[in-house]
């Protein structure tokens, strides 16, 4: 009974640490996608302005 027990206990630990660990892999990606995202507009940002002047 014991090691019944214990063993549905283990499961639910290794499900929720598997739910964890795939959250804060997601988060993460999400986190540099917005970095990048950043990036792109900030470089995007300096070519118009660096083409603006070039011209004038």
């Amino acid at each position: 009974m014991g090691k019944t027990i214990l063993t549905v206990l283990g499961v639910i630990l290794a499900v929720w640490l598997a739910m964890t660990a795939i959250g804060a892999i997601l988060s993460m990606l999400k986190f540099f996608f917005f970095i990048g995202f950043v990036a792109v507009l900030v470089v995007l940002a300096v070519t118009f302005v660096s083409k603006m002047y070039k011209s004038s």
